[in-house]
């Protein structure tokens, strides 16, 4: 069994430069595949593979210019072709959109170093010996297990800060558990992120006094990164000096960062207690996220909820403790059915927060009358 582990590490000076010389190399390679393979496809209508594309820029490019993409890692710029060549193929079959050339600025570049020799990816407690940067040091100790055998690590830059995930084989453990009820029904929300149907709220996180004093500090930083592009466009090269705008830039990285991680842990401790009540299964409702990202009243709360995350956690939590995991059709009227009669209301407007049944006159929460339906839903699909 294949198992990934993602932690900080700290390099010195000298491993830093190392790594931003070959992300900056990386990055340039996939930004000139991009663009010769869209030439290639103009000129001759076929397209330029990952593969033919290597060869040309060892055996032509590089002895004519650009002689220094020699000097990193040859792996991690193979690496980058061919996630440029797969990126090209998800476009052509449809999957994804045309890919796009990649910026410094959003650090979306990670360098790839594979296992070359025996003595590569040697994991110890507070340690790991990366190729071509040596001992690299570990800021959580004992969290990549020592006897695992590593067969890749990538290395990526994040807000001033480094990364590894290691890909390693470790012996599968199946952990079952003993189921206490019968089942859960998760109802995802705006106002509240999920209504379960044992009785359970979890709050909106981004609704936390916390969450909003960082946006607003967020808001703030960015609009002084702004002013500073514009009091400079108009300068001559070498009037200014770009180092504070570099520094402000950062600034805005790091609360970034910070935003996202206090969401992400948030979504991974709603999962936890879900799993930790032991039910027999889960069910949830198959949301319309990217149509609810047009309407541009409600597009930045759902953004900030996490919802497809929470569906991947919640996937793979489900599957190392044996939880049947449900989910229903997107076109299920799980708010305008009645939880005890099944009648459907079918006008029912969004301003009514309290279901009514108009046959029963049974009058529940209308978030909490929806995940009741989601529990005893008949019609799903099994996820795990």
């Amino acid at each position: 069994m294949k198992k990934a582990y993602r932690t900080e590490i700290l390099l010195n000076e000298k491993q830093q430069q190392k790594v931003h010389q070959t992300i900056g190399v990386c990055r340039y390679v996939y930004n000139l595949y991009l663009t010769t393979a869209q030439k290639h496809y103009k000129d001759t209508g076929k397209h330029l593979s990952g593969y033919d594309f290597s060869k040309w820029l060892n055996h032509v490019h590089t002895k004519q210019t650009d002689f220094w993409i020699k000097d990193v890692s040859s792996k991690a710029v193979k690496k980058s072709i061919m996630n440029g060549d797969q990126a090209f193929k998800n476009f052509f079959k449809g999957i994804a959109q045309l890919p796009k050339v990649k910026k410094k600025k959003h650090q979306e570049v990670k360098t790839y170093f594979p296992k070359n020799n025996p003595t590569d990816l040697l994991v110890e407690r507070h340690r790991i010996k990366i190729p071509t940067l040596g001992w690299v040091q570990l800021k959580e100790y004992g969290y990549i297990p020592s006897n695992a055998k590593v067969s890749s690590c990538t290395v990526s830059q994040k807000a001033n800060r480094y990364y590894l995930s290691v890909l390693c084989e470790v012996e599968q453990k199946q952990e079952s558990q003993i189921p206490v009820h019968d089942g859960i029904g998760v109802d995802l929300g705006i106002t509240d992120f999920a209504i379960c149907s044992h009785h359970q709220t979890f709050k909106n996180i981004n609704q936390t006094q916390k969450v909003k004093k960082l946006e607003k500090n967020l808001k703030r930083q960015q609009r002084k990164m702004s002013r500073s592009y514009e009091l400079n466009k108009n300068r001559k090269r070498g009037e200014f000096c770009a180092k504070n705008r570099q520094q402000q830039l950062i600034k805005v990285q790091k609360l970034h960062a910070r935003l996202a991680n206090i969401r992400k842990e948030y979504v991974r401790l709603v999962v936890n207690q879900l799993v930790k009540t032991k039910p027999a299964y889960i069910t949830i409702e198959d949301l319309n996220v990217k149509g609810l990202m047009k309407n541009r009243h409600v597009s930045k709360a759902v953004a900030g909820q996490r919802f497809y995350y929470f569906k991947e956690w919640l996937t793979s939590k489900c599957k190392q403790y044996g939880i049947e995991l449900r989910q229903v059709d997107r076109f299920y009227p799980s708010s305008k059915l009645c939880s005890y009669c099944e009648h459907k209301k079918v006008k029912l407007s969004l301003s009514e927060r309290n279901f009514t049944c108009d046959t029963c006159d049974t009058e529940l929460d209308r978030d909490f009358n929806a995940s009741l339906n989601l529990k005893y839903a008949k019609e799903y699909t099994v996820l795990t």
